[in-house]
Protein backbone atom coordinates (compact mmCIF):
# COMPACT_ATOMS: atom_id res chain seq x y z
CA UNK A 1 0.00 0.00 0.00
CA UNK A 2 1.05 3.34 -0.88
CA UNK A 3 2.97 5.42 2.36
CA UNK A 4 2.80 9.00 3.10
CA UNK A 5 4.62 11.73 4.87
CA UNK A 6 2.18 12.71 7.89
CA UNK A 7 3.33 16.28 7.77
CA UNK A 8 6.03 17.08 10.07
CA UNK A 9 5.27 14.44 12.29
CA UNK A 10 7.94 12.52 11.10
CA UNK A 11 6.21 9.88 10.36
CA UNK A 12 4.93 8.10 7.49
CA UNK A 13 1.62 6.18 7.23
CA UNK A 14 -0.38 4.24 4.79
CA UNK A 15 -2.45 6.44 2.55
CA UNK A 16 -5.53 4.45 3.70
CA UNK A 17 -5.68 4.35 7.55
CA UNK A 18 -8.01 1.97 9.71
CA UNK A 19 -11.07 4.43 11.68
CA UNK A 20 -12.14 2.42 14.22
CA UNK A 21 -15.36 4.26 14.85
CA UNK A 22 -19.23 4.21 15.45
CA UNK A 23 -20.44 4.68 12.14
CA UNK A 24 -19.00 1.48 10.81
CA UNK A 25 -19.06 0.21 13.83
CA UNK A 26 -17.29 -3.05 14.03
CA UNK A 27 -14.61 -2.56 16.32
CA UNK A 28 -17.49 -0.99 18.68
CA UNK A 29 -20.20 -3.34 18.42
CA UNK A 30 -18.59 -5.77 16.13
CA UNK A 31 -17.64 -9.49 18.23
CA UNK A 32 -13.72 -9.63 19.24
CA UNK A 33 -13.27 -12.89 17.32
CA UNK A 34 -13.88 -10.39 14.12
CA UNK A 35 -12.29 -7.32 15.27
CA UNK A 36 -9.42 -9.25 15.52
CA UNK A 37 -9.26 -10.85 12.24
CA UNK A 38 -10.38 -7.02 10.90
CA UNK A 39 -7.14 -5.55 12.62
CA UNK A 40 -5.11 -8.63 11.48
CA UNK A 41 -5.77 -8.57 7.67
CA UNK A 42 -5.67 -4.66 7.59
CA UNK A 43 -2.27 -4.79 8.90
CA UNK A 44 -1.33 -7.70 6.12
CA UNK A 45 -2.67 -5.15 3.35
CA UNK A 46 -0.40 -2.43 4.99
CA UNK A 47 -2.32 0.01 6.60
CA UNK A 48 -0.24 1.30 9.41
CA UNK A 49 -2.40 4.36 11.01
CA UNK A 50 -5.47 2.97 13.15
CA UNK A 51 -7.83 6.32 14.53
CA UNK A 52 -10.33 5.43 17.73
CA UNK A 53 -11.73 7.21 20.88
CA UNK A 54 -15.15 6.13 19.74
CA UNK A 55 -18.41 4.74 21.27
CA UNK A 56 -17.72 5.81 24.88
CA UNK A 57 -14.30 4.29 24.83
CA UNK A 58 -15.19 0.77 23.02
CA UNK A 59 -13.28 1.34 20.20
CA UNK A 60 -10.08 2.04 22.30
CA UNK A 61 -10.79 -0.81 24.62
CA UNK A 62 -11.28 -3.57 21.44
CA UNK A 63 -8.41 -2.15 19.35
CA UNK A 64 -5.88 -2.05 22.25
CA UNK A 65 -6.71 -5.79 22.73
CA UNK A 66 -6.77 -6.41 19.24
CA UNK A 67 -3.36 -5.36 18.88
CA UNK A 68 -1.96 -6.91 22.12
CA UNK A 69 -3.14 -10.54 20.51
CA UNK A 70 -1.55 -9.78 17.54
CA UNK A 71 1.83 -8.47 19.02
CA UNK A 72 1.07 -5.56 16.26
CA UNK A 73 2.58 -1.73 16.68
CA UNK A 74 0.82 0.43 14.62
CA UNK A 75 0.65 4.38 14.38
CA UNK A 76 -2.39 4.89 16.78
CA UNK A 77 -4.57 7.97 16.90
CA UNK A 78 -6.93 8.60 19.42
CA UNK A 79 -9.26 12.20 20.95
CA UNK A 80 -10.37 14.01 23.13
CA UNK A 81 -13.60 15.68 23.28
CA UNK A 82 -14.22 18.37 26.09
CA UNK A 83 -18.02 18.48 26.70
CA UNK A 84 -19.81 21.57 28.74
CA UNK A 85 -18.81 20.57 32.08
CA UNK A 86 -15.35 20.34 30.91
CA UNK A 87 -15.39 23.87 29.70
CA UNK A 88 -14.11 25.14 32.73
CA UNK A 89 -10.90 23.21 33.40
CA UNK A 90 -10.09 23.06 29.49
CA UNK A 91 -6.21 21.74 30.79
CA UNK A 92 -7.99 18.90 33.21
CA UNK A 93 -10.20 17.78 31.11
CA UNK A 94 -7.52 17.13 28.87
CA UNK A 95 -5.61 15.37 30.82
CA UNK A 96 -7.93 13.00 32.59
CA UNK A 97 -9.43 12.05 28.98
CA UNK A 98 -5.51 11.14 27.63
CA UNK A 99 -5.29 8.91 30.67
CA UNK A 100 -8.37 7.15 30.21
CA UNK A 101 -7.76 6.53 26.90
CA UNK A 102 -4.01 4.92 27.55
CA UNK A 103 -5.16 2.89 30.07
CA UNK A 104 -7.59 1.62 27.48
CA UNK A 105 -5.71 1.26 24.66
CA UNK A 106 -2.62 -0.40 27.31
CA UNK A 107 0.02 1.84 26.36
CA UNK A 108 2.15 4.48 28.54
CA UNK A 109 2.17 7.41 25.51
CA UNK A 110 -0.12 7.51 21.92
CA UNK A 111 1.00 8.36 18.73
CA UNK A 112 -1.20 11.33 17.99
CA UNK A 113 -3.67 12.78 20.55
CA UNK A 114 -6.28 14.74 19.08
CA UNK A 115 -8.55 17.75 19.86
CA UNK A 116 -12.11 16.57 18.76
CA UNK A 117 -14.16 20.41 19.13
CA UNK A 118 -15.33 22.71 16.72
CA UNK A 119 -13.62 25.49 16.51
CA UNK A 120 -15.55 28.58 15.64
CA UNK A 121 -15.31 32.76 15.54
CA UNK A 122 -18.23 32.77 18.22
CA UNK A 123 -17.11 29.39 20.82
CA UNK A 124 -20.68 28.32 21.10
CA UNK A 125 -20.85 24.92 22.71
CA UNK A 126 -19.70 22.46 22.08
CA UNK A 127 -16.86 24.70 19.63
CA UNK A 128 -14.40 26.76 20.87
CA UNK A 129 -12.78 29.79 19.85
CA UNK A 130 -9.58 29.96 18.25
CA UNK A 131 -8.10 32.40 21.10
CA UNK A 132 -9.31 29.76 23.61
CA UNK A 133 -7.61 26.64 21.85
CA UNK A 134 -4.59 28.90 21.40
CA UNK A 135 -4.50 30.11 25.37
CA UNK A 136 -6.12 27.14 26.87
CA UNK A 137 -6.00 23.69 25.06
CA UNK A 138 -2.55 23.61 23.37
CA UNK A 139 -0.43 24.67 26.39
CA UNK A 140 -2.19 21.45 28.27
CA UNK A 141 -1.20 19.53 25.12
CA UNK A 142 2.59 20.50 25.31
CA UNK A 143 2.76 19.76 28.77
CA UNK A 144 1.08 16.20 28.05
CA UNK A 145 4.06 16.01 25.17
CA UNK A 146 6.48 16.99 27.38
CA UNK A 147 5.50 14.35 29.83
CA UNK A 148 6.18 11.57 27.09
CA UNK A 149 2.43 10.80 27.53
CA UNK A 150 1.54 11.56 23.86
CA UNK A 151 3.90 12.05 20.29
CA UNK A 152 2.08 14.50 18.65
CA UNK A 153 -1.17 16.40 18.74
CA UNK A 154 -3.63 17.67 16.03
CA UNK A 155 -7.19 18.72 15.36
CA UNK A 156 -10.44 18.16 14.14
CA UNK A 157 -11.20 20.38 11.09
CA UNK A 158 -14.78 21.38 11.63
CA UNK A 159 -15.88 24.80 12.46
CA UNK A 160 -14.90 28.24 10.45
CA UNK A 161 -12.34 28.82 8.02
CA UNK A 162 -11.09 31.68 9.73
CA UNK A 163 -10.78 30.39 13.42
CA UNK A 164 -9.37 26.81 11.82
CA UNK A 165 -6.45 28.78 9.54
CA UNK A 166 -5.39 30.54 13.00
CA UNK A 167 -4.57 27.55 14.90
CA UNK A 168 -3.00 25.95 12.32
CA UNK A 169 -0.79 28.63 11.58
CA UNK A 170 -0.18 29.54 15.64
CA UNK A 171 -0.61 26.40 17.55
CA UNK A 172 1.79 24.08 16.81
CA UNK A 173 -0.67 21.26 15.89
CA UNK A 174 0.85 18.23 13.89
CA UNK A 175 -2.01 17.69 12.07
CA UNK A 176 -5.71 18.09 11.28
CA UNK A 177 -8.64 15.57 10.35
CA UNK A 178 -10.71 17.37 7.51
CA UNK A 179 -14.15 16.57 5.86
CA UNK A 180 -13.65 15.63 2.37
CA UNK A 181 -15.26 14.05 -0.30
CA UNK A 182 -17.51 14.26 -3.88
CA UNK A 183 -20.45 15.84 -2.33
CA UNK A 184 -18.35 18.65 -0.66
CA UNK A 185 -14.84 19.21 -2.02
CA UNK A 186 -14.02 22.60 -0.55
CA UNK A 187 -11.58 21.85 1.67
CA UNK A 188 -8.90 21.58 -1.62
CA UNK A 189 -11.39 23.47 -3.81
CA UNK A 190 -13.97 25.96 -4.79
CA UNK A 191 -17.17 25.50 -2.81
CA UNK A 192 -20.08 24.22 -4.13
CA UNK A 193 -23.73 25.72 -4.32
CA UNK A 194 -25.18 24.69 -1.24
CA UNK A 195 -22.73 23.26 0.46
CA UNK A 196 -20.59 24.71 3.62
CA UNK A 197 -17.24 26.23 2.51
CA UNK A 198 -14.32 24.40 4.10
CA UNK A 199 -12.09 27.43 2.44
CA UNK A 200 -10.05 25.59 1.11
CA UNK A 201 -8.48 24.37 4.58
CA UNK A 202 -6.25 21.82 3.39
CA UNK A 203 -4.47 23.91 1.29
CA UNK A 204 -3.62 26.12 4.36
CA UNK A 205 -2.37 23.10 6.38
CA UNK A 206 -0.02 21.98 3.78
CA UNK A 207 1.45 25.68 3.84
CA UNK A 208 2.21 25.16 7.32
CA UNK A 209 3.38 21.54 7.29
CA UNK A 210 0.22 20.10 9.06
CA UNK A 211 -0.32 16.40 8.08
CA UNK A 212 -3.95 15.78 6.78
CA UNK A 213 -5.78 13.55 7.81
CA UNK A 214 -8.97 13.03 5.10
CA UNK A 215 -12.21 11.87 7.24
CA UNK A 216 -16.04 11.63 5.98
CA UNK A 217 -14.82 10.79 2.49
CA UNK A 218 -17.51 8.30 2.34
CA UNK A 219 -20.27 10.98 4.10
CA UNK A 220 -20.95 8.82 6.48
CA UNK A 221 -22.10 5.85 4.03
CA UNK A 222 -23.79 8.02 1.92
CA UNK A 223 -21.52 7.90 -0.83
CA UNK A 224 -22.18 4.15 -1.44
CA UNK A 225 -25.78 5.29 -3.02
CA UNK A 226 -27.80 3.35 -0.65
CA UNK A 227 -29.24 4.59 2.57
CA UNK A 228 -29.09 0.25 3.77
CA UNK A 229 -27.17 0.14 6.95
CA UNK A 230 -25.39 -3.08 8.41
CA UNK A 231 -26.74 -4.03 12.11
CA UNK A 232 -23.15 -3.27 13.28
CA UNK A 233 -23.21 0.09 11.90
CA UNK A 234 -24.41 3.65 13.57
CA UNK A 235 -28.15 3.63 12.92
CA UNK A 236 -28.56 6.88 12.26
CA UNK A 237 -25.65 9.13 10.69
CA UNK A 238 -25.59 13.44 10.86
CA UNK A 239 -23.99 15.23 8.05
CA UNK A 240 -20.85 16.75 8.71
CA UNK A 241 -19.93 19.04 6.27
CA UNK A 242 -22.20 17.74 3.38
CA UNK A 243 -25.85 17.90 2.76
CA UNK A 244 -29.08 18.44 4.97
CA UNK A 245 -29.64 15.09 5.93
CA UNK A 246 -28.42 11.74 5.06
CA UNK A 247 -31.09 10.87 2.83
CA UNK A 248 -30.21 13.83 1.01
CA UNK A 249 -26.30 13.13 0.85
CA UNK A 250 -27.47 9.68 -0.58
CA UNK A 251 -29.55 11.12 -3.13
CA UNK A 252 -26.32 13.32 -4.28
CA UNK A 253 -24.42 10.86 -4.67
CA UNK A 254 -26.51 8.63 -6.71
CA UNK A 255 -26.26 11.44 -9.26
CA UNK A 256 -22.68 10.22 -9.56
CA UNK A 257 -23.52 6.42 -10.99
CA UNK A 258 -22.66 7.84 -14.39
CA UNK A 259 -18.67 7.29 -13.35
CA UNK A 260 -19.99 3.59 -12.90
CA UNK A 261 -22.14 3.15 -15.61
CA UNK A 262 -19.36 4.39 -18.02
CA UNK A 263 -16.42 2.42 -16.53
CA UNK A 264 -14.64 5.25 -15.02
CA UNK A 265 -14.88 2.81 -12.04
CA UNK A 266 -16.49 0.02 -10.73
CA UNK A 267 -18.91 1.33 -7.62
CA UNK A 268 -19.60 4.92 -6.41
CA UNK A 269 -17.57 3.80 -3.09
CA UNK A 270 -14.36 2.75 -5.21
CA UNK A 271 -15.31 6.42 -6.54
CA UNK A 272 -15.54 7.77 -3.55
CA UNK A 273 -11.91 6.46 -2.51
CA UNK A 274 -9.88 7.17 -5.35
CA UNK A 275 -11.38 10.85 -5.53
CA UNK A 276 -10.58 11.43 -1.66
CA UNK A 277 -6.75 10.63 -1.88
CA UNK A 278 -6.34 12.80 -4.86
CA UNK A 279 -5.25 16.04 -3.24
CA UNK A 280 -1.28 16.24 -2.55
CA UNK A 281 -1.94 17.78 0.84
CA UNK A 282 -3.81 14.83 1.89
CA UNK A 283 -1.29 12.34 3.88
CA UNK A 284 -3.93 9.55 4.69
CA UNK A 285 -7.61 9.19 4.41
CA UNK A 286 -9.60 7.12 6.80
CA UNK A 287 -12.34 4.42 6.60
CA UNK A 288 -14.38 2.44 8.84
CA UNK A 289 -16.72 -0.37 7.88
CA UNK A 290 -18.97 -3.01 9.91
CA UNK A 291 -17.40 -6.09 8.27
CA UNK A 292 -13.79 -7.19 7.00
CA UNK A 293 -14.93 -7.28 3.98
CA UNK A 294 -16.08 -3.98 3.67
CA UNK A 295 -12.32 -2.74 4.40
CA UNK A 296 -11.12 -5.29 1.89
CA UNK A 297 -12.93 -3.67 -0.59
CA UNK A 298 -11.52 -0.30 -0.14
CA UNK A 299 -8.28 -1.31 0.04
CA UNK A 300 -8.63 -2.61 -3.36
CA UNK A 301 -10.13 0.69 -4.84
CA UNK A 302 -7.36 2.69 -3.15
CA UNK A 303 -4.92 0.31 -4.69
CA UNK A 304 -5.64 1.62 -8.13
CA UNK A 305 -4.68 5.17 -7.36
CA UNK A 306 -6.07 8.42 -7.67
CA UNK A 307 -8.68 9.15 -9.94
CA UNK A 308 -7.57 9.56 -13.58
CA UNK A 309 -8.17 13.30 -15.72
CA UNK A 310 -11.02 11.60 -17.73
CA UNK A 311 -13.09 10.49 -14.27
CA UNK A 312 -12.38 13.94 -12.43
CA UNK A 313 -13.37 15.84 -16.23
CA UNK A 314 -16.95 13.82 -15.83
CA UNK A 315 -17.06 14.34 -11.99
CA UNK A 316 -17.08 18.43 -12.81
CA UNK A 317 -19.75 17.65 -15.64
CA UNK A 318 -22.24 15.62 -13.35
CA UNK A 319 -21.76 18.25 -10.87
CA UNK A 320 -22.39 20.93 -13.53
Amino acid sequence: MEQRRLGRTGLTVSVLGYGCGAIGGLMVRGEPAEQERAIGRALDLGVTYFDTAYGDGASETNLGRALKTLGANPTVGTKVRIYDDGRSDVAGRIAASLEGSLKRLGRESVDLFQLHNPITVDGRAPSFTDAEILEQAVPALQRLQAAGKLRHYGITGIGDAAALRHVLAEGGFATAQIPYNLLNPSAAAPALPGMPDLGRIIDHAAEHDVGVIGIRILAGGALSGSEARHPVAARDVAPIASGASYAADVAAARRFLPLVEEGHVGDLVEAALRFAIGPAGISLVLVGTATQAEFEHAAAAIAKGRLGEAALARITALRD
